[in-house]
C-alpha cells in the first residue's frame, strides 16, 4: 500500500481469513440475484431536482428501505422538510472487557442526477442494460449502485443468522445530488440517533482499472447562477447591434475575465486562505506513475490544461478550480434567429481546498464582477450550495482495516488519495459526530457520473459487497474505544 505515512503500532491481527469461506460462496451464487436488484433499483428514476419526479424519488426510498427490513434490521424513514432518510442499524453488540463495540455509519444517497442530454445516451437511462461486464443507467455508479454493495453485504450477512461483531447503522438520503440541504439542518438533531465511530461512504473512485484506492480528502464546493440583463426585450441585432450591449457578449466578457490564460483564476483574494498540499502527500501521488497521455484519451480531450506548476493529480485532487457548467442565451432552436438578446445566464461552480470557505469566495467573486461589469447591463449572482473540503486520517486503525479489507476483495493493496469531487454533508458528520471518516470508491473515473451512458463494472460491484463484508470483521480486530 502507498501509505502517506507509516502505520506503526495500529492494534491489528493478520493472516486469518476475513470472511468464512461459505459466506464467499454465498456471494459468488448469488450474484445474478444482486445484479437484478440492481437492475430494478436503477429503473425508478429518482431526480431529486426535477419537481416531476417526486413520486419516483419516494419509490426509490422505499425500495431500499423494504431492501434492509426484509433482512430484518431495524429500520425506518425519518421526514425531512424534503426527501425522506432512510435509516436502520443493527444490533449493538455487548461490550467486550468493558470498552464498547466500535459503530460504524454507512451513507449513501438513493437520488440521481438529470439524464439530460438524452440525444447522447446509447441506452434510455433508466432502462438499465449491461454492456461488456458494464452496468449502464443513471444512477449506477452514482450512488446506487455504490451504496448497494453496503445493504447487500450488511442485509445478507444478518439475514444469514451470523452475528456482526460491530454495530453497523445506514443513512441513505434523498437529495445528495441538490446539496444535502435538510440533512444538514436536522443533523444536530439526529446526532444521538447517527453517533458513531466511523462514517464510510462509496461514492467515488478506483485510481484506476484493478487500482482501487482509500480516498483521504475530497474539493468542498461553491455554485453559483449568474444572470445577465439589458435591454427590456430581444432586439434585431441588425437594427441594434453595435449600439446597445449584447447581455450574451457580456456575460462571455464576465466569465473570462476570472481566469487568465494559464488556467489560474483570476479572482482577486480567490487564493488567500488555499493552505499548501503536504509535500509527502505531493511525493506520494507522483509515486502512482499517472500517465497525462493515457488520463486525456480515457476522457477524449485532446490535451489536459490547468494551473501551471502542478501536476494533473494535484490540480483535480488539491488545487482549487473554476468551471462553466452551463449557458443560455438568445435563440437556441434549429436555424438562425439574428437577434440581440435582452438577458443571459450561466451556471458555474467553484471546487474549494482546504483552508477555502463558501461564503468567502462568494465576497471575492461579488467583488471581482462588480469590478468588471461592463456599461450598458445589470447583473445578479445567485448562490447555490456550498461545501468546505474534508480530510480523513490516512494513518488511522479504520483506515488500516479498510485496506486489509480492500486488499482481501480486489487481490491487490489500495493506494491513498484525494478526490476532486465534492460531499457536502461529510465536513459536517466530522463536526458534529466527531468520527473518522472512510472513503472506499468502487467505481472508476471513466464512469461518467452526472454524464451520458453512467456505467458501473458489476465485476467491482461484486468485489465492493465482498470489501464491505470484510470491513466489519476487519475493524472489530482494531482497538475498541472506550465506554
Amino acid at each position: 500500500m502507498l501509505w502517506l505515512t507509516s502505520p506503526k503500532n495500529l492494534n491489528m491481527t493478520s493472516s486469518t481469513p476475513l470472511l468464512p469461506a461459505e459466506f464467499l460462496a454465498f456471494l459468488t451464487e448469488n450474484s445474478d440475484r444482486f445484479e437484478r436488484e440492481l437492475i430494478e433499483w436503477l429503473r425508478i428514476a429518482s431526480i431529486s431536482s426535477d419537481s416531476s419526479a417526486t413520486e419516483n424519488v419516494h419509490a426509490a426510498a422505499d425500495w431500499v428501505k423494504e431492501k434492509l427490513a426484509s433482512a430484518g434490521l431495524r429500520t425506518e424513514s425519518i421526514a425531512t422538510d424534503g426527501f425522506p432518510l432512510i435509516y436502520a442499524e443493527t444490533p449493538l453488540p455487548e461490550p467486550i472487557d468493558g470498552k464498547k463495540a466500535t459503530v460504524a455509519l454507512v451513507y449513501g444517497h438513493y437520488d440521481v442526477q438529470p439524464p439530460e442530454p438524452l440525444d447522447l445516451w446509447d441506452s434510455p437511462p433508466f432502462e438499465p442494460v449491461i454492456r461488456d461486464g458494464k452496468i449502464y443507467a443513471r444512477g449506477a455508479t452514482d450512488d446506487k449502485g455504490q451504496v448497494l454493495t453496503h445493504v447487500l453485504a450488511v442485509a445478507e450477512w444478518f439475514a444469514s443468522g451470523r452475528s456482526l461483531p460491530i454495530q453497523i447503522k445506514l443513512l441513505i438520503e434523498g437529495e445528495e445530488e441538490v446539496g444535502s440541504e435538510n440533512l444538514e439542518k436536522d443533523l444536530p438533531e439526529l446526532a444521538d440517533k447517527l453517533a458513531c465511530d466511523v462514517v464510510v461512504v462509496s461514492d467515488s473512485s478506483q485510481y484506476a482499472v484493478d487500482r482501487p484506492a482509500i480516498t483521504c480528502g475530497l474539493r468542498g464546493i461553491a455554485t453559483y447562477e449568474l444572470f445577465v440583463k439589458g435591454p427590456s426585450h430581444d432586439l434585431h441585432s441588425g437594427s441594434f447591434g453595435g449600439a446597445v450591449k449584447n447581455p450574451a457578449m457580456a456575460l462571455c466578457q464576465l466569465l473570462s475575465s476570472m481566469m487568465d490564460e494559464d488556467g489560474k483564476i483570476a479572482v482577486d483574494g480567490f487564493y488567500d486562505d488555499v493552505l499548501p498540499m503536504p509535500e509527502i502527500e505531493r511525493e506520494a501521488w507522483k509515486q502512482l506513475g499517472s500517465d497525462d497521455a493515457e488520463f486525456a484519451r480515457s476522457v477524449g480531450a485532446e490535451a489536459l490544461a490547468g494551473e501551471p506548476g502542478y501536476t494533473t493529480d494535484e490540480r483535480r485532487w488539491g488545487r482549487p478550480s473554476l468551471d462553466i457548467n452551463g449557458l443560455t442565451s438568445g435563440h437556441q432552436g434549429e436555424g438562425v434567429k439574428t437577434v440581440l438578446p435582452a438577458k443571459a445566464s450561466a451556471k458555474f461552480s467553484c471546487r474549494l481546498v482546504p483552508g477555502q470557505q463558501p461564503q468567502r469566495i462568494t465576497q471575492v467573486i461579488e467583488e471581482h464582477l462588480a469590478r468588471h461589469l461592463p456599461s450598458g447591463v445589470w447583473i445578479e449572482l445567485r448562490p447555490d450550495h456550498g461545501a468546505a473540503a474534508m480530510l480523513a486520517d490516512a494513518t488511522s486503525p479504520y483506515t488500516i482495516a479498510a485496506a486489509e479489507a480492500v486488499e482481501s476483495a480486489f487481490g491487490v493493496a489500495p493506494v491513498m488519495i484525494r478526490e476532486g469531487g465534492s460531499i457536502p454533508i461529510l465536513a459536517r458528520f466530522q463536526e458534529v459526530l466527531q468520527c473518522d471518516v472512510l472513503l472506499l470508491g468502487w467505481g472508476q473515473n471513466d464512469d461518467a457520473a452526472h454524464s451520458p451512458n453512467e456505467k458501473f463494472s458489476l465485476a467491482d460491484f461484486h468485489r465492493g459487497i465482498h470489501a464491505s463484508a470484510a470491513l466489519w470483521q476487519a475493524i472489530s480486530k482494531t482497538e475498541p474505544a472506550a465506554a
